[in-house]
């Protein structure tokens, strides 16, 4: 099963006020794995840079009302390609079956279909779409779901995560999801086999009983008919034997 995870970076909230992508960053998951197949690209917006995006993503110093030189790791955007000489290969490299593992998958999508629709390019339809803010919010419902709250809650490291960034944000994106969906999964012997001595913590762990019991799931009308039925199977039932001992 072939999925990407992407994210962009833009200069406001909303495309029909003028607002455009100025980057996107994507990988390929193969079976919930990465690939090493990679899709990034900053893109020229052919318009100013507001300064409270750039202190988000630190994307195109060029561009502010006050234009300077890019310093530490900004990245400058009037040398950038058009959006136009990139979305044809952007479509080429999500394909049209792979999921789109996105986070707030609503504010990417209306941008990328915005940027589609006006170059005549076919749309991505939203049934593609995984979102994972909405993933996150139904498994921990009150608690916080920006993908820094997941890092800290999943123990993943985004120290390097300093400003908003594409690419590195879909690297991120991609442990998270993988955490929201089960963790991943033991890999048939393709982890290294320890070879050192194990530990009595590694060779005599057993589970411990819960605290406190769950409560049975069966109805008090349900748990009647049972015990009614087994009556009627007499003493020699099993499930006579059984609540003898």
């Amino acid at each position: 099963m072939r999925e990407i995870v992407l994210d962009t970076e833009t200069t406001g909230f909303e495309p029909e006020q003028g607002d455009r992508i100025v980057e996107i960053g994507a990988i390929e998951l193969f079976n919930h794995m990465p690939t090493g197949n990679t899709f990034h690209v900053y893109i020229n917006p052919q318009r100013d840079m507001p300064q409270a995006a750039f202190d988000v993503h630190g994307i195109g110093p060029d561009l502010l009302a006050s234009p300077r030189p890019p310093q530490g790791g900004e990245v400058t955007l009037k040398d950038k390609p058009l959006f136009k000489e990139v979305g044809q290969k952007f479509l080429d490299f999500i394909g049209t079956d792979a999921q789109l593992v996105i986070h707030n998958a609503a504010f990417d999508m209306k941008f990328l279909n915005a940027e589609l629709r006006w170059l005549g390019l076919p749309p991505i339809q939203w049934e593609r779409a995984i979102d994972t803010l909405a993933m996150a919010r139904q498994k921990f419902p009150g608690s916080p779901a920006s993908l820094d709250a997941l890092c800290r809650r999943f123990g993943i490291d985004n120290t390097a995560r300093t400003l908003h960034g594409a690419l590195l944000d879909s690297e991120i994106l991609a442990e998270v999801y993988l955490e929201l969906i089960g963790g991943r999964q033991p890999d048939f012997g393709l982890a290294e086999t320890s070879t050192g001595p194990q530990t009595s913590a590694t060779t005599q762990w057993k589970p411990r009983p819960r605290p406190t019991p769950l409560p049975p799931r069966i109805t008090e009308a349900e748990e009647q008919a049972h015990a009614a039925f087994v009556e009627k199977m007499g003493p020699d039932a099993l499930w006579q034997k059984l609540a003898q001992t």
